[in-house]
């Protein structure tokens, strides 16, 4: 396809999966899930999974390889804009008045999942055939490692909004350990990157320079954001200049982070947390938010989708693999996260939500084996056995949410 062509067909494309993820949509909220896990049940379905498995011809015509070169800027720049969005939602207040709780959460939720990935890992390697041909012993331990540790925190935030626990205690300390977790888990990666062509300094340096951004705009950035946005509280509204700007303060962050191998939602988060809180937020959140997420976003679950291929997992040993690893996810986040809240003093009710929301891996686990997918740290098989985990482990969060702790009603958690 020339380029004229690529561009023609993208508009096809992004028609197609905007109605489908929003059928699924009408369908998964029956049964009481939010539209995101539509999104992500809707790029599998699209992938040769099932659309490409039933239908080849039309699957060829509708998604050709080509494709993935506009397909996948397009969905990069929506897993920015919305990591942004939850940027600016992130209140530190309130995870400052759980710290100790959110802090102990969030060592549990790294500590027994990398373990259990690490093992496991190390034995999917010594069996072969699973990790790239140029990934080590080592590399395959801390990459298993990392994505079980792995909390889908984009996910995890809307999630908390539909279930309407913004503010609480349980969505707090959530959200509090599945940022720590994350930013753990996004540097092991790095770890792992560099291990990739055997530079321990490069991975190093990456990280010093990751510390340098983070300081770079909580030291400069935010203050000089606050005084500048008290004119435009004075002015009563953001003219499309100052909004454009403060976009293109988030591209430079993505642009950032992604430059140093931590990945661009990473310097969106960063800059989004960093915007003056108020008027200017929330102006940018109600001009930024339809984009992203009704537009941009179900174009990465459809990306990923394409390289999910389930049909490779055709012989019984490989979905006792996939089993194995499902298991050790929802072991090594979910019940750990569920003791480390019980032991830092919360209710067992709170403590078990926690446990069951961070257990949700989601957008983010999609975006760590997509990495690795496509700088051959693992091969298709594996990345197929990570999607389904992350598909399994978000579409079992809300159900197991409102089973075990309840749901919101007017402010309150209502007992089921």
């Amino acid at each position: 396809m020339s380029p004229l062509d690529l561009t023609i067909h993208f508009f096809l494309q992004l028609a197609l999966i905007l109605m489908a993820s929003r059928v699924v949509g009408l369908l998964a909220a029956r049964f009481g899930q939010p539209q995101v896990v539509a999104e992500m049940i809707t790029g599998v379905c699209l992938g040769p999974s099932l659309l490409g498995h039933w239908m080849p011809d039309l699957s060829a015509f509708l998604f050709p390889a080509e494709s993935r070169k506009v397909l996948m800027p397009a969905s990069q720049l929506g897993l920015a804009l919305y990591m942004f969005i939850v940027g600016m939602e992130f209140r530190v207040d309130q995870v400052r008045s759980h710290l100790r709780c959110a802090a102990s959460v969030s060592l549990a939720g790294m500590l027994a999942p990398f373990v259990l990935g690490g093992l496991l890992g190390a034995w999917m390697h010594a069996r072969g055939g699973l990790f790239g041909a140029g990934t080590s012993p080592f590399g395959a331990v801390i990459f298993t490692g990392a994505s079980m540790c792995i909390t889908a925190f984009p996910m995890l935030a809307r999630i908390i909004h539909f279930k309407g626990l913004s503010g609480t205690t349980m969505g707090t300390v959530a959200i509090g350990a599945g940022a720590i977790d994350d930013a753990a888990a996004w540097s092991l990666l790095a770890v792992v990157m560099a291990s990739m062509s055997g530079d321990v300094a490069h991975a190093v340096s990456n990280l010093s320079l990751a510390a340098l951004y983070l300081l770079l705009c909580f030291a400069l950035i935010r203050p000089a954001l606050a005084r500048w946005a008290r004119s435009i509280e004075a002015s009563g509204d953001l003219t499309d200049s100052q909004y454009a700007f403060l976009l293109s303060l988030m591209c430079l962050g993505a642009w950032w982070t992604d430059r140093i191998e931590l990945h661009a939602v990473f310097g969106a988060f960063i800059m989004g947390a960093c915007m003056p809180r108020g008027l200017v937020s929330r102006r940018l959140i109600e001009r930024t938010q339809p984009l992203s997420v009704a537009l941009l976003l179900p174009l990465f679950f459809t990306y990923s989708g394409l390289n999910t291929k389930l049909g490779l997992l055709g012989q019984g040993s490989l979905w006792g693999w996939a089993l194995a690893v499902l298991l050790a996810a929802i072991a090594g986040k979910g019940l750990a996260c569920w003791g480390a809240a019980r032991l830092s003093g919360l209710p067992n009710r709170e403590a078990l939500g926690i446990g069951i929301l961070m257990n949700a891996r989601g957008l983010m686990e999609l975006i760590i084996i997509n990495i690795g997918l496509q700088r051959g740290v693992i091969g298709p098989e594996l990345f197929a056995m990570f999607a389904i985990m992350a598909v399994v482990t978000t579409l079992m969060a809300s159900p197991l949410f409102e089973r075990c702790v309840g749901r919101m009603q007017n402010g309150q958690l209502m007992e089921r």
